[in-house]
């Protein structure tokens, strides 16, 4: 049986560091952004470069219901 690809934790990481830079959710960490936000993002574009990457996965996270892959990252930020 092959190895299935493990999720790149360096994104994982920046989505739980990394804080939306403008907007009405401007400070909220990405991964804490709500599904309709991203939604919107979705329907209307993500924006280009990194972050438009980092709202684009964490919508896929939301949407496949994958959030408790953030859940440990988080904790142990809140740890330091």
């Amino acid at each position: 049986m092959p190895d299935l690809p493990q999720p790149n934790s360096d994104i994982l990481l920046d989505l739980v560091r990394q804080k939306m830079p403008f907007g009405k959710y401007k400070n909220t960490t990405l991964c804490d952004l709500p599904i309709s936000y991203l939604e919107w993002f979705h329907k209307e574009g993500f924006p280009p470069g990194k972050l438009g990457m980092q709202l684009s996965t964490i919508y896929e996270i939301k949407i496949n219901g994958l959030t408790y892959l953030l859940e440990p990252i988080k904790k142990q930020l809140n740890q330091r």
